[in-house]
């Protein structure tokens, strides 16, 4: 074997065993899409920050995020509504405030709509939009899949029992939920408003309806008159090592608000 050969054999063994770049600290997150296109460009910011860090974002729902920071799968979690009694385990890290937008293809002429009609559509006692006051049609209705938030939240606001829900599509995220409105002129669905509010400033063709006489904006969000908002929280369980508490505390900070606004969500109270 020529020296040559030796030194590239000897190069490949230390290679091997460690001259390779440091590994980078994995943080995992995972939980509420509504969250996750936010909590990725928070951690894209942190990761330049501290190169050592890699910051994985996954969605899949709050009850995702619940279930992989209680099983160790995730070091923090998502979840898109305050934490209930049976959360006391998980400790919550607020960084924004949403809502839960009904929204319709923008072409819709309807501006607004009732409790009592979005009821009315999901129970299959209204089925057409001229009975709401629009041009006839049968109304397409977009539904949330179990474990998602925004599907719990949509449930209790409107008294409604998910087993007597009668939807023509079911969906995952938001960006499912906005795309399905989007391209049915005949479509109704319900969505996080800034999600809604975003896609709507970028072009998407939907509108965002007011419920019960209350325009569904950030600005009635912030006023505290729009009746369907809810938190958008980190949640971790048990004490966090020194990495973990530092990305929390960071989306917690003046330093990511711009991004908050960006996604049109409300700032919570900043460090």
């Amino acid at each position: 074997m020529t020296i040559r050969s030796l030194v590239a054999v000897a190069c490949t063994a230390l290679l091997l065993i460690g001259c390779s770049p440091e590994r980078k600290q994995t943080i995992t997150v995972s939980g509420s899409s509504t969250i996750a296109p936010l909590m990725a460009e928070i951690g894209q910011r942190f990761e330049a920050q501290h190169p050592g860090v890699r910051v994985d974002v996954q969605s899949g729902g709050t009850s995702r995020g619940v279930q992989d920071v209680r099983s160790g799968l995730a070091s923090i979690g998502m979840v898109s509504r305050a934490l209930g009694p049976d959360e006391t385990d998980l400790k919550p890290f607020l960084i924004a405030r949403d809502g839960i937008a009904m929204i319709a293809h923008a072409s819709n002429p309807l501006n607004s709509i009732t409790s009592a009609q979005v009821a009315g559509l999901y129970t299959g006692r209204l089925s057409n939009w001229h009975e709401l006051g629009g041009n006839p049609g049968v109304v397409v209705k977009v539904h949330k899949a179990e474990g998602r938030s925004t599907l719990e939240l949509f449930l209790k606001h409107f008294n409604l029992d998910n087993a007597k829900v009668h939807p023509d599509l079911v969906i995952g995220d938001n960006q499912q939920g906005i795309k399905s409105v989007a391209g049915n002129p005949l479509a109704i669905g319900y969505v996080s408003i800034g999600s809604a509010e975003y896609e709507a400033r970028q072009g998407i063709p939907i509108k965002l309806l007011a419920l019960d006489g209350q325009a569904a904006s950030t600005a009635t969000l912030l006023a505290g008159s729009y009746p369907l908002s809810r938190e958008l929280n980190l949640v971790v369980r048990g004490e966090p090592d020194a990495i973990t508490q530092a990305l929390l505390t960071f989306a917690q900070s003046n330093e990511v608000a711009d991004l908050v606004q960006q996604h049109a969500f409300i700032l919570a109270p900043r460090r």
